[in-house]
């Protein structure tokens, strides 16, 4: 007896033949075992590099400064004369009611066994000096640099701290600070980066996705395919150090936390997809295929957007900026290809069940979400478009005026968030010398002959307190002039450029100021020039990739200029927070172009998906309607994506560093601040004002119904809602 087929459910999509593509290959009944092979293979290979990422990280001066700067010139100079680049290590030792006998005796053990047997590195370590009040002693052990060995010079400042610290007298207070000294702290900081940053990462993904499936072991899926993302990143991070590009820890640890967020996002979309066709089709290959279909081509639209916006930092002058550039963009490369194949291959293979226990049935409801909270934002936002987008842009600009408060005062001096023993060395020291003698800058004179002259020049200059002696050697001679202000201060940066004419002036272009201040003032004088020149490139590469995705013009200027609003307010309030509310001195150089490029790049991530998916739903049923069922079905899905990546850059905040606490608040504040105004209010907002013409000059602007334009819009949602009520709250149909 021939019986019929039975009929899908309505609302459901019966299975039919998926054209295969190579986007397609991880949902293929073999394809998925060959995916998951290779990446075992892979993941094996790069696991045994993976683990030498942290060897090729440099924390010294040179891999933050820029390449072309004087301070670099000068350090190449120095490395040729006998004594080489000297990193002095300065010891304090200090009592308020002056120095006793003891306390001298203290010292000069001290500089007895720190000659006796030196430091690893170390040079002979001069006499003592006594501060004019007798209430201060300094022993300054000068530390060879050899190529920018951190570990090295950790390794010799640690030393010098165990030794000059032990057997100290009650009540003298002995410090190791100088330049040494600040480095061997940022360098223990940066060494605990990774661990600790993979750890947090790590922690908050996992509950975060706990959260968002309720399931006990679906989280292993994602978590999986963001891990091999991660080691296969870490691996091509110690080659791409190997080959010249500058990573240091500060870069290192953003690639972390950009895998991890860009990682985890593309993960929640694509799964978001592929439950929706698994209540459409009962074949869960042809479901993942449709999601690779529909959302593979948005989910790498915005990875080449954040790829592409990485790799305009190549352009920036400042070392670490310009090395960010390269291995940002690999690793988003990598978390974008893991989530185009390692998890669809994964999800396939592991099918329903890995959902448990709110698996995804073929023919459930929820297969058509034409209903729920976004779905109701989205009529009311449609109901008064004009009143909502006047008021989020005035609450945008409020949040703005924060900008007032910003300031670069951040600097080596003051970039720790804990106390740490360098600066408390320096706060000893300017109670009885001259502040900068902590870090005293250094003067190259190609023409030993002119070097009478550049010392009287400098002797002149109020700016400076002490010269030190002579050295000669091939690039010419060499000293040291030690400022009265503050080495890390505004005053004495202000300095370096009246100082650098002065001794110019006396012994020819090839004179050099270099040192502690100068790179300072370089470094900050080069991350000026890169928050000008690269975020004008950033934004023109991502409106190229907007207007290729969405085919229009008016709309990618629309979506770029909402994110420009939101990064606006986010460094506005940003800077309010760390001023008033922090306590910071200042906000790191280069933290506007670090949060322009991640906001800008991941803000239009989100607006990527959602206007992706408007258009698909556009080409059925108009603008206005395909803005409401775009809004609907990506908004829980988005918001989670939200959610996670500021959680991920939050993460940062647990470091204590500044400079990377605030980066991860700024990034965070405005990823939620995209999240749930720009993108859920304002894009759609203006998306209802305008109409079809958002697609200006596509076909689409001008294909669609004309009426949309000129129908009420409370009286076409008012017809909607009373069908609906009709129907009995049933979900309407597709359009």
């Amino acid at each position: 007896m021939r019986t019929e087929p039975p009929r899908p459910r309505r609302g459901v999509v019966a299975s039919a033949p998926v054209r295969r593509s190579l986007l397609t290959f991880p949902a293929g009944r073999r394809g998925k075992w060959v995916v998951l092979a290779v990446t075992l293979l892979v993941v094996f290979g790069a696991g045994s590099v993976a683990g030498k990422f942290e060897e090729v990280q440099r924390n010294d001066p040179v891999s933050y400064l820029p390449g072309d700067a004087e301070s670099v010139k000068a350090l190449e100079q120095i490395d040729d004369f006998p004594s080489g680049e000297l990193i002095p290590a300065v010891t304090v030792y200090h009592r308020d009611g002056g120095l006793t006998r003891a306390d001298l005796a203290k010292v000069a053990r001290d500089r007895a066994s720190l000659n006796a047997d030196r430091p690893p590195n170390g040079n002979a370590t001069a006499a003592p000096a006594v501060s004019p009040n007798r209430t201060t002693a300094l022993l300054v052990t000068p530390i060879r640099d050899v190529e920018g060995d951190g570990d090295l010079l950790l390794e010799a400042t640690t030393d010098v701290r165990d030794r000059v610290q032990a057997g100290a007298p009650r009540g003298l207070e002995v410090k190791v600070t100088g330049p040494a000294g600040f480095s061997a702290d940022a360098i223990d900081v940066f060494e605990q980066i990774n661990g600790t940053l993979l750890i947090a990462t790590a922690s908050l993904v996992f509950f975060l996705l706990i959260a968002i499936y309720r399931s006990p072991w679906f989280w292993l899926i994602p978590m999986f395919a963001v891990a091999v993302a991660e080691t296969c990143t870490r691996a091509l991070g110690y080659g791409i150090a190997e080959a010249g590009v500058t990573v240091n820890g500060q870069s290192a640890g953003v690639l972390l936390v950009l895998v991890f967020g860009a990682g985890t996002d593309y993960a929640l979309l694509l799964v978001a997809r592929y439950r929706e066709e698994l209540r459409r089709h009962e074949d869960k290959h042809e479901a993942m295929a449709l999601a690779l279909r529909r959302a593979g081509p948005a989910i790498v639209a915005s990875g080449m957007t954040v790829i592409a916006a990485l790799l305009c930092l190549s352009l920036a002058e400042v070392n670490g900026t310009q090395g960010l550039g390269p291995i940002g963009a690999m690793g988003v490369t990598m978390a974008m290809l893991s989530m185009l194949t390692v998890l669809p291959a994964l999800l396939t293979i592991c099918g329903r069940r890995a959902f448990w226990p709110f698996v995804p049935r073929f023919g459930a409801g929820g297969a058509d979400e034409t209903h729920g909270a976004w779905r109701g934002i989205a009529e009311r936002v449609a109901l008064r478009p004009r009143r909502i987008w006047a008021g989020t842009l005035v609450l945008l600009g409020v949040m703005t005026l924060g900008i007032v408060n910003l300031n670069s005062d951040l600097t080596s001096g003051n970039s720790f968030r804990e106390t740490v023993e360098s600066v408390e060395g320096q706060d000893l020291l300017e109670r009885g010398f001259p502040a900068g003698g902590s870090a005293p800058s250094t003067v190259v004179v190609r023409d030993p002959a002119r070097v009478p002259a550049v010392r009287a020049a400098l002797a002149r200059r109020r700016e400076v307190a002490r010269l030190g002696p002579v050295e000669r050697g091939a690039p010419g001679a060499r000293f040291d002039a030690t400022l009265r202000a503050d080495p890390y201060s505004d005053a004495a940066f202000a300095a370096v450029p009246r100082l650098r004419g002065a001794i110019r002036e006396a012994g020819g272009e090839g004179t050099l100021l270099g040192g502690p201040t100068a790179e300072e003032r370089d470094l900050r004088t080069s991350a000026t020039r890169d928050n000008k020149v690269i975020p004008p490139i950033v934004l023109v590469v991502v409106a190229l990739v907007l207007g290729a995705l969405l085919r229009a013009v008016l709309l990618p200027l629309l979506l770029i200029g909402t994110v420009i609003a939101s990064y606006l307010a986010a460094l506005g309030v940003g800077s309010f927070f760390f001023e008033h509310v922090f306590g910071y001195a200042g906000m790191d150089p280069a933290l506007p172009l670090f949060a322009f490029v991640f906001l800008v790049a991941l803000g239009i991530d989100y607006n990527i998906f959602l206007m992706a998916r408007v258009r698909e739903e556009a080409l059925r049923g108009g603008t206005r309607q395909g803005m409401v069922r775009g809004l609907a079905v990506t908004g829980a899905v988005i918001t989670s994506a939200g959610i996670v990546l500021a959680g991920t850059f939050s993460a940062l905040a647990i470091l204590p560093l500044v400079a990377l606490t605030e980066i991860g608040f700024t990034i965070a504040f405005g990823v939620l601040l995209d999240t749930f105004v720009v993108r859920s209010l304002l894009v759609p907002a203006l998306v209802f004002e305008l109409g079809p013409r958002v697609w200006w000059p596509s076909t689409l602007s001008r294909s669609i119904d004309r009426r949309e334009l000129f129908r009420p819009d409370a009286d076409r949602l008012a017809e909607e809602s009373a069908a609906r009520e009709l129907a009995g709250s049933a979900p309407a149909p597709r359009a």
